[in-house]
């Protein structure tokens, strides 16, 4: 009875891992592309939201703690639907890029928690949420990426914070980050830069190229700090400040004549 019971529980996981993977890959592909049927990113949304009901099945009191908590995840599903609308109601390579992308996300990249992979995930919804609101605020106030880059910023920041159970953790250092962001956001938004590739109908803003090195190298330099009590080693962050200032060089000094230009 004992051996049926064990080989009855392995036969249920397997089968709900293999529901899981089954409806993660509906859900990448099928946020892509419904966008592309319908024309439009509204249904796209929707669906990433019903895939996050379990953040909604909460007393209200704790919504606000579940929403911050998911925000990511949220930032990058939000983006893959923006950024395949944006890419046209024409089939292009970009989309089924961008369908294999979100796949990857949901069943490999989202569920990792370790301290490299927190960093990769809060990276990611850096580049893709600039990506996506650089383009969606190219032609309205600057107000608008000002705010929509508070969120990533914030997000991306708490996300690493609370991942990493920062024991100095209390909203301060995410709301710095993302008030930098926010900065540099309003600067850019008098020159948005964006790079395309016109045959895959890729287009990659100078701002998200931008924003993912300084919070590279934000990380480094806040781990530093934190593990050693407030004080920097040198040592420590000199390769990746030398390597982020480098790759920011060269990034607005050679590539300020973009392909197309917002």
């Amino acid at each position: 009875m004992a051996t049926d019971y064990v080989f009855i529980r392995k036969s249920r996981n397997t089968l709900s891992n293999i529901l899981h993977v089954a409806m993660n890959i509906l859900l990448g592909v099928g946020t892509i592309f419904i966008g592309v049927v319908s024309g439009s990113w509204i249904i796209g949304f929707i669906l990433v939201l019903v895939s996050k009901w379990r953040m909604f099945a909460v007393r209200p009191r704790y919504l606000l703690l579940n929403l911050k908590s998911n925000l990511v995840d949220l930032i990058v599903g939000f983006s893959f639907v923006l950024l395949a609308y944006f890419s046209g109601a024409e089939l292009l390579p970009v989309h089924y890029l961008l369908a294999v992308g979100y796949t990857f996300w949901l069943i490999i990249i989202k569920p990792k928690t370790s301290e490299s992979w927190t960093r990769f995930q809060a990276l990611t919804a850096i580049f893709l949420g600039t990506c996506a609101a650089s383009i969606l605020c190219a032609s309205t106030n600057a107000i608008v990426l000002v705010l929509l880059e508070f969120v990533i910023g914030y997000g991306a920041a708490r996300h690493i914070l609370v991942q990493n159970n920062n024991s100095l953790y209390d909203g301060f250092p995410a709301f710095a980050f993302a008030l930098v962001f926010s900065e540099i956001a309003l600067l850019a938004h008098s020159w948005l830069i964006v790079y395309t590739f016109i045959n895959f109908g890729i287009m990659v803003p100078q701002l998200a190229l931008i924003l993912v090195v300084v919070a590279f190298l934000a990380e480094k330099l806040y781990s530093n700090t934190e593990s050693r009590d407030g004080t920097i080693n040198p040592r420590e962050i000199a390769l990746p400040t030398l390597f982020s200032i480098i790759v920011l060089a060269v990034i607005i000094i050679g590539f300020s004549e973009p392909i197309f230009n917002i």
